[in-house]
């Protein structure tokens, strides 16, 4: 009778080793169940701890941002042979916000970035097209950047993209400096110091004129 039982107790565990993970499930403890724990602490305490996890064939889904839908800031009035400079070319880019990245949003502690659904390699291609430019050859030297960043708001619209570069040749600063003010422009909006339609607004019109009001100096490039 107990090699029967222990023979049972051996198949019910190979067959708990071997059967599909439950949806959501994070990881699988000694004793057979699994764990749905969102962290590695505390995962499986009360089952004989962590047998394996299941990250990298089950990965927990995190929810994306709720975008709505994008508002130009003024009307896009070309497609192709845009101007390639620090400012976006407005007849082309005159930078977009979406409708649910509120202030509320943007400013919540929970709020992430990663959370919106990054720009397809299609989408950088066709706005490399509308500068003239060959697709997919910089690597770090350009970048398709957010007029708008996401951080206030910004839509993944081609109305609020276009092609900068690290520092332009004329001396202009490029995307690593605009960054820096984009960070900036995101603690004052939520603190109160400006309102996120005017940051938005005046952010699209001119960054290197917003970047000189905000820090009290111009707005220098960043070399390699």
């Amino acid at each position: 009778m107990c090699l029967l039982v222990i023979v049972s107790a051996a198949a019910a565990a190979a067959a708990a080793a071997t059967a599909s993970p439950r949806r959501g499930a994070t990881a699988r403890c000694h004793d057979g169940t699994y764990s749905f724990a969102q962290r590695r602490s505390g995962a499986c305490a009360h089952h004989g701890g962590v047998a394996r996890w299941l990250l990298g064939a089950h990965k927990v889904a995190r929810k994306r941002a709720e975008l709505g839908s994008p508002v130009l800031l003024a009307r896009r009035t070309r497609t192709h042979g845009c101007r390639l400079a620090a400012v976006p070319d407005r007849r082309c880019s005159p930078g977009a916000y979406s409708t649910r990245l509120t202030k509320a949003v943007i400013c919540s502690s929970s709020f992430r970035k990663r959370r919106i659904p990054r720009i397809s390699r299609a989408k950088k291609y066709a706005v490399e097209r509308e500068y003239g430019l060959p697709t997919g050859r910089f690597r770090r030297a350009l970048e398709i950047d957010h007029i708008v960043p996401l951080r206030l708001g910004g839509s993944n619209s081609l109305a609020n993209l276009f092609p900068e570069e690290y520092a332009f040749a004329n001396h202009s600063p490029g995307y690593v400096v605009k960054d820096k003010l984009d960070t900036r422009l995101h603690a004052l909006v939520c603190a109160g110091r400006i309102g996120l339609r005017t940051a938005q607004h005046r952010i699209a019109a001119d960054w290197r004129k917003l970047y000189r009001d905000v820090f009290g100096r111009p707005a220098a490039p960043k070399r390699p």
